[in-house]
């Protein structure tokens, strides 16, 4: 019984408001998951950089001097920004392929979250409200964003364990429910070349629409394929470069609600998540149809 939040802005005139409307929106669904919670916000794109947002169980130690360390490692100009136990580290496109690896040979305790141009996860152990806080969510800004707040079932509750899971640029996955057959399909993505940092079926998930994707799928493509390919019960919120998507299971057991106004999409577990929504009483709200795939981009 975890909660999900989803905010997808049409009018630009509210994304310096992201951040608090989705905080409080994740806020209101704390009973559904008092384990850990977690948010993906995306940002602003800055030119040719990409962003790595890591965290690390030692942030004093690890983070100490890590730009400059990459920096003199790869002969890229890393910058970094340090936010509690994350941090999120900046630097050209071109060579992120070296950071990453020079990151994991030099501070190897140190996790990746997110990558992409747009996006930065904040994820840890403990309420919606006291994640918020430390990482300072509301003051946030940004297009579009998920969160999640957990009630562990199918692994240990830890800070890789929790939601938002990202397995590609800019993708990110929520999940509310259980996959039966995540254990066979982990076995067959590692197959395929697809690594996993946890044991949680929901990593199983994000990874399968990646793998999709990478196949040559668009999001709504690799979410159909998925009512084929995962068994168990599931509502999925996904966040991409430019959009999010939603889908649920053809029983669709799973509490879901979507709003609609012309400033924005709005998706919450429960409709209490989204009452405080400016102009939400003049919403188009329903119920999203089982093993249907909806999704918006900009």
């Amino acid at each position: 019984m975890c909660g999900i939040v989803g905010l997808f802005l049409k009018d630009r005139s509210l994304e310096p408001k992201l951040g608090s409307m989705l905080t409080d929106m994740l806020i209101t669904m704390s009973d559904r998951g008092p384990d850990s919670a977690g948010i993906a916000i995306y940002g602003a794109e800055d030119g040719d950089k990409v962003k790595l947002t890591v965290q690390s169980s030692h942030p004093t130690e690890d983070f100490n001097n890590l730009d400059n360390v990459l920096s003199q490692a790869t002969g890229a100009k890393v910058s970094i920004r340090i936010i509690d136990t994350h941090a999120v580290l900046e630097f050209s496109d071109k060579q992120a392929g070296e950071v990453r690896a020079a990151l994991v040979e030099l501070r190897p305790d140190i996790r990746v979250m997110s990558a992409g141009d747009l996006v930065e996860i904040y994820k840890e152990v403990g309420l919606p409200k006291d994640v918020a806080e430390r990482f300072n969510i509301p003051s946030m800004s940004g297009s579009h964003g998920i969160g999640h707040t957990r009630m562990a079932t199918e692994s240990a509750v830890t800070t890789m364990g929790a939601h938002p899971f990202s397995t590609g640029m800019d993708q990110c996955l929520v999940h509310n429910g259980s996959l039966s057959n995540h254990n066979s399909l982990r076995r067959k993505l590692r197959r395929e070349g697809i690594t996993f940092e946890t044991d949680n079926d929901t990593e199983v998930g994000a990874a399968y629409l990646t793998h999709k994707m990478q196949q040559g799928s668009n999001l709504g493509e690799a979410l159909e394929s998925g009512l084929d390919d995962l068994d168990g019960f599931y509502t999925f919120v996904v966040g991409t470069k430019d959009g999010f998507g939603v889908v649920r299971d053809p029983i669709a057991c799973k509490p879901a609600v979507l709003a609609e106004t012309d400033q924005y999409v709005a998706f919450g577990s429960e409709y209490r998540a989204l009452v405080n929504l400016p102009g939400i009483d003049n919403a188009r709200v329903w119920e999203p149809e089982p093993a249907t795939v909806y999704f918006w981009k900009h």
